[in-house]
């Protein structure tokens, strides 16, 4: 990813503005797009300059070439106060095109869910304040997201579920165990709404590629470099498991495994049916992609959300983590002057920027994915299965760097040798 200097450089530009939804801190927002929303009332018309003369709206939406971030999770959730002044949240929906040079790009904006004559969809032929405000907004909101959903809620705080059921349900012989802009009221109901709609198949790497439409999307390196590592984590599981379990029945056999399971659903899923989050393992097949999930989302999730944190906040504009007036509800009405009124004051960016450097610090004691210093494992087969996932992460790390050299912004943040073993921070 770039550094600080280059996204104030480009925080601006459309180009720059998409493929953060792509490879920057928060990439697993976008969905492809095959039918507008019925609270997204874009015409033809409205998008016809940016889409080109050569097709239309509906042509791109059939083609797979339209793609949307949908932040109707944050409708609803109560703003903070800051210094003594309220803030705001908006609820946006961003709808953006694949163009045929490969490029992401944004190409309108409602910065709420209710369409109306109060909620304007903003385009790239405004006033150019006007569509960098409603470009900030999005930004915003995905700030939100990522901290209090995909960060918080789905590395930390479920991987807390997963380390207490360990710690409370496996004996320390087990194979298992060895293998291991809001204020705080809008943080507690974000996270509770997110709950509610949480499913396990979002959860698993490949099902939530496929789930969102986005298998095909050019230069998504995140997907690219994501599938590699659910794949060495599978296939190391697999061998981990096919050494301590010959049979389906040898797991539902395991009393230890299934309280574990069971422990996990209901005290951090809360026994959510909807969310399809198994209570218990019935196979080797099912176990070894439970596995594979969780150690994917307290490694490589868990870099994705949090080691460009900085690069891409530091700059302010780009990634704000509050805003100090409500939407704008009419075109033309944003300057410069107002836009500065609008994001975060002095002391509030420096108390997050701060923040985001101490969270984007590699502490000094990080154990990279598949280091093992602690020898649980005994036996000769788990150890050779251990430097095969050594090995096939170094051959992984090699061709993302490899990659790097071509790109103009490189995309690190699912490299192994930056990946923890386990979330540390």
């Amino acid at each position: 990813m770039g550094s600080p200097e280059y996204v104030r450089a480009h925080w601006r530009e459309d180009t720059f503005f998409g493929y953060q939804f792509l490879n920057g801190v928060h990439p697993v927002v976008i969905r492809c797009c095959t039918e507008l929303p019925c609270n997204f009332p874009v015409t033809s018309a409205m998008v016809a300059s940016s889409l080109g003369e050569s097709t239309s709206l509906q042509d791109e939406l059939e083609k797979g070439n339209i793609f949307l971030a949908d932040y109707k999770i944050l409708e609803g959730v109560p703003a903070n106060t800051i210094n003594g002044y309220q803030q705001y949240i908006a609820a946006p929906l961003c709808l953006l095109h694949l163009q045929p040079s490969e490029e992401l790009i944004p190409v309108a904006i409602q910065l709420s869910q209710c369409p109306g004559p109060a909620s304007p969809i903003f385009l790239p032929s405004d006033s150019e304040w006007d569509w960098i405000l409603a470009k900030t907004w999005v930004r915003n909101a995905d700030f939100q997201m990522l901290k209090a959903v995909s960060h918080l809620l789905l590395t930390h705080l479920i991987n807390e579920a997963f380390s207490l059921a360990t710690l409370r349900q496996l004996p320390m012989c087990h194979p298992l165990f060895k293998g291991m802009s809001m204020g705080r009221k809008g943080v507690s109901t974000l996270i509770a709404k997110a709950m509610k709609c949480l499913t396990y198949d979002s959860l698993c790497f490949p099902d939530d590629v496929e789930a969102r439409g986005v298998g095909s999307i050019a230069n998504y390196f995140y997907r690219d470099d994501g599938l590699k590592i659910w794949l060495a984590i599978e296939s190391f599981v697999s061998g981990i498991i096919g050494h301590y379990y010959h049979s389906d029945a040898h797991v539902l056999a395991d009393c230890e495994l299934q309280a574990w399971a069971d422990e996990i659903f209901h005290e951090g899923f809360l026994g959510n049916q909807a969310s399809a989050f198994p209570s218990s393992l019935q196979s080797i097949p099912e176990l070894i992609k439970y596995l594979t999930m969780w150690i994917y989302c307290c490694s490589a999730r868990h870099a994705t959300l949090n080691n460009g944190q900085y690069e891409l906040g530091a700059w302010m504009p780009n990634f704000p983590a509050t805003m100090r007036h409500p939407p704008p509800q009419a075109q033309g009405t944003t300057s410069l002057e107002s836009y500065l009124d609008t994001i975060p004051e002095v002391n509030s960016t420096s108390l997050i920027v701060f923040t985001l450097w101490v969270i984007c610090c590699e502490p000094g004691d990080s154990r990279s994915l598949g280091t093992y210093p602690d020898e649980h494992f005994t036996e000769e087969e788990p150890k050779q299965l251990i430097a095969v996932f050594q090995g096939r992460l170094a051959q992984i790390s090699q061709e993302i760097q490899e990659r790097n050299k071509s790109l103009p912004i490189s995309y690190r943040y699912l490299d192994p040798h930056h990946i923890e073993n386990s979330t540390s921070i």
